[in-house]
């Protein structure tokens, strides 16, 4: 495949209620998406850092600009045969894993258009339809908390993640156990916690949690791998996997028992499937988290989410959940005519809406035309 024309977009898309994490706090969600085209065919991807270098040390405007004056003119009029050529292309650059990413998945879904077939049977997966789980950022009290948590449980989603930082802990998380006894739940650190609080996490073995996602620093593996030793309750590593090298080099440390893969974070759908077969082979199951993501990046984490190794229910969410108006007019809904919440493959990747672009769009620029 040529690569003729790239197009790269930074966007601001406002959410219907603020996201809470031990991070800090989003309101508006900044995300930087990429038309790329190959004679006359085009297909869009994104890649969902956030406004501010605080879940990772990338960031929308650097993602944008990074893409564009670095990695977008080193592939741009070039063919390109696979995701391993275009990594190796871009491995020049030292780290910036989104701003590989948004290339990366543009040029999956430009090829599965190309190949005329739905982009998860390019990536290889047999399934066409996975469970998903339930999310709950920080609430303004339990009280609130347990009446959503409550509504899920009723819906019947078949886990439920639960944001977890200094202050909103474990009074919190033993609340949710409490009313929910038999409910499947794990926290998200986000990086919030060090050693220190390791008493902490062996009292939360009581609790019978699937995982304790992110505990500790955002690029420790060591740490982890301590703290994993001295707890029942399986670690899920996030951040800390930022690379296949970070997903090798967890497995031989031992640093968890779970993995959450998300294509904007290790780079690209190219290194999301080389992590999964990794943990696959080293018997770590996994699930793709999502970033907050319109539907374009959504329907990206839909289509890794059919491979085998994905285990655990996905963050994957209706356009609704967070957005009034997704920033495509494709919005991304679950079916409930299951035993739980599942989410559908997609015969073709969802686009930006022309007005909703042109109105969220913060800047923009088609390489090679400045």
């Amino acid at each position: 495949m040529r690569i003729d024309r790239i197009e790269l977009f930074h966007v601001a898309m406002p959410l219907i209620s603020p996201w809470r994490t031990a991070y800090g706090e989003d309101a508006v969600v900044e995300s930087v998406l990429c038309r790329m085209s190959s004679g006359s065919v085009d297909a869009w991807g994104e890649a969902c850092p956030l406004a501010a270098p605080c879940y990772s040390p990338e960031h929308a405007t650097g993602v944008f600009q990074t893409a564009a004056r670095w990695m977008a003119p080193r592939i741009l009029g070039q063919t390109i045969d696979s995701g391993a050529d275009l990594q190796q292309r871009l491995s020049l650059f030292k780290g910036n894993p989104f701003a590989k990413a948004v290339l990366d998945c543009t040029w999956w879904n430009l090829q599965a258009r190309l190949a005329n077939q739905p982009l998860h049977h390019l990536l290889g997966a047999t399934r066409n339809e996975v469970p998903v789980g339930d999310d709950y950022g920080v609430a303004d009290s339990v009280d609130e908390l347990l009446t959503k948590v409550g509504w899920s449980v009723e819906t019947g989603f078949p886990r439920i993640k639960l944001k977890y930082r200094p202050g909103w802990d474990l009074p919190m998380l033993r609340e949710v156990r409490r009313a929910f006894p038999d409910a499947v739940l794990h926290i998200d650190c986000n990086s919030g916690y060090t050693l220190r609080d390791r008493a902490m996490f062996q009292t939360i073995d009581e609790l019978q949690l699937a995982m304790i996602e992110q505990p500790l620093n955002h690029d420790d593996l060591v740490d982890h791998a301590t703290l994993q030793r001295a707890i029942q309750t399986p670690v899920c590593l996030d951040e800390s996997i930022a690379s296949v090298r970070h997903a090798e080099q967890a497995i031989a440390l031992q640093s968890c028992r779970y993995v959450n893969i998300k294509p904007g974070r290790v780079g690209g759908l190219t290194n999301a499937i080389r992590i999964h077969d990794l943990c696959q082979e080293a018997g770590i199951p996994c699930w793709v988290g999502g970033m907050l993501e319109s539907a374009v990046g959504v329907g990206q984490c839909i289509a890794l989410a059919m491979l085998d190794n994905f285990t655990y229910p996905a963050d994957i969410f209706p356009s609704q959940r967070y957005y009034r108006d997704d920033l495509s007019e494709h919005a991304i809904t679950l079916t409930n005519d299951g035993p739980v919440p599942s989410v559908r493959a997609l015969s073709r990747m969802p686009e930006p809406d022309p007005q909703r672009l042109k109105r969220m769009t913060q800047q923009s620029v088609v390489v090679g035309d400045r």
